[in-house]
């Protein structure tokens, strides 16, 4: 009896395609599940990543700054998704994803900058952003404003403070004028009593009526040579002063072509100073930001702005900002900012002053080479996980109980700055 096959093939046919769809959807559910740690200092690392990375274009919760709000987004799109569009968005519009066109053409077509991230801190940052998500869920929900004018009593109670004290001041200052005038009425009577009287003798009369005579002091020898002691003192100092000062410009501040607001990027908008100072952390230059990078921001917010429309002016001339440099270091001084930074930690608050309350950026500190050596004989070697103090530290810790600061590693060398 002879079988036919064709039944038996269809069936096998199926059974394979079957297996293979679910071994799709399986492997894919299982890179889309990828779990995202809860470890504390992966999520700190990634708030870093951050706060220097994307602030400027992205809100934690729910508000809208140039992209959307990243609240929830790792519940709204699968991790691997999330990697790659963090890392190369273009690619993944390019490729016709749907989700990837939808969100572009939703926020003007911006185009989102590339980053070369590695995938664990891709990883950190959406670790961040659903620990920031899963906080604001958790969170209780704040308290209504009182209505029974108790903001407005306290703001009614300190002002009718400060009025109060006003009040008291002028009173008292009043009472003074008065009883100076009440001394000087009681004086001129009971100078008149007395020469009324007119059993005064010389001397008395002489000093009962004796008169003030300014031009008497200074007219006195002692009076000349006080003023003229004075005026050398002061004439000496200014001039000790302009000599030490020389190339110091602490507090200089010159206006830019553009009016820029460290105050508002840096400081409402947090956005990291390594996002336009791009070489603060591993070069030994800040580097001043270029066009490109104004125009992440800039190609969707305030273009109608006259400051914003110089740049777009100088992309359209092709001659960069001219932007007046503040901080400026003599030839003969060597500094590299990523040994500060990097190595050393050093906030960039500590040499460029509250930076992030500027709105026109001065130059904080001296910069003089006794601030500079004050810094390196009060400033502790910043060991931790590096290895290469390893055995410094080692050798310090058995002579001295105090921490290695930089004096004790060439700090205070004359090679090492000038060289």
């Amino acid at each position: 009896m002879s079988m036919n096959h064709k039944p038996f093939g269809k069936f096998l046919y199926k059974v394979s395609l079957v297996i293979i769809v679910f071994s799709f959807v399986f492997t894919n559910n299982t890179s889309f599940a990828q779990t995202i740690p809860s470890d504390d200092a992966i999520i700190s690392a990634g708030k870093a990543l951050f706060e220097n990375n994307c602030t400027q274009c992205h809100g934690v919760g729910d508000e809208v700054v140039v992209g959307p709000g990243l609240k929830g987004v790792h519940a709204r799109r699968p991790l691997p998704w999330l990697i790659k569009w963090i890392r190369n968005s273009t690619i993944l519009i390019n490729s016709g994803d749907a989700y990837a066109n939808e969100i572009y053409n939703k926020f003007g077509k911006t185009q989102m900058q590339s980053f070369d991230f590695k995938d664990e801190e891709i990883v950190s940052i959406v670790a961040y952003i659903k620990s920031e998500s899963e906080k604001a869920v958790a969170a209780p929900a704040v308290s209504p404003a009182p209505t029974d004018g108790s903001a407005a009593a306290t703001t009614s109670a300190t002002t009718q403070d400060t009025s109060t004290l006003n009040y008291i001041l002028a009173v008292f200052v009043i009472i003074l004028v008065l009883i100076l005038i009440i001394l000087v009425l009681v004086i001129s009577i009971l100078t008149k009593y007395l020469n009324n009287q007119g059993n005064l003798s010389e001397i008395d009369a002489e000093q009962v009526n004796l008169k003030f005579d300014i031009s008497a002091i200074y007219n006195s020898k002692a009076f000349k040579t006080g003023i003229a002691i004075v005026f050398v003192l002061i004439a000496g100092k200014a001039c000790i002063d302009g000599l030490v000062g020389i190339g110091i410009t602490q507090g200089y501040a010159p206006t830019q072509p553009i009016a820029f607001s460290h105050k508002l990027h840096a400081g409402e908008y947090k956005i990291g100073c390594q996002y336009c100072h791009t070489g603060a952390y591993k070069s030994k230059t800040a580097n001043i930001p270029s066009t490109n990078i104004c125009m992440n921001c800039h190609n969707a917010i305030k273009q109608e702005s006259p400051e914003i429309q110089k740049l777009y002016k100088a992309i359209q001339t092709g001659r960069p900002v001219e932007w007046v440099r503040v901080h400026n270091l003599p030839d003969l001084a060597y500094f590299n900012h990523s040994q500060h930074t990097n190595v050393g930690g050093i906030e960039c608050q500590q040499c460029h002053g509250p930076i992030e309350t500027m709105e026109v950026v001065q130059q904080y500190s001296p910069l003089t080479m006794g601030w500079c050596i004050t810094c390196h004989r009060e400033t502790a070697v910043n060991g931790k996980d590096n290895h290469y103090y390893d055995n410094l530290m080692a050798a310090h810790s058995k002579g001295s109980k105090e921490p290695m600061k930089v004096k004790d590693i060439g700090g205070l060398e004359c090679s090492k700055c000038h060289y």
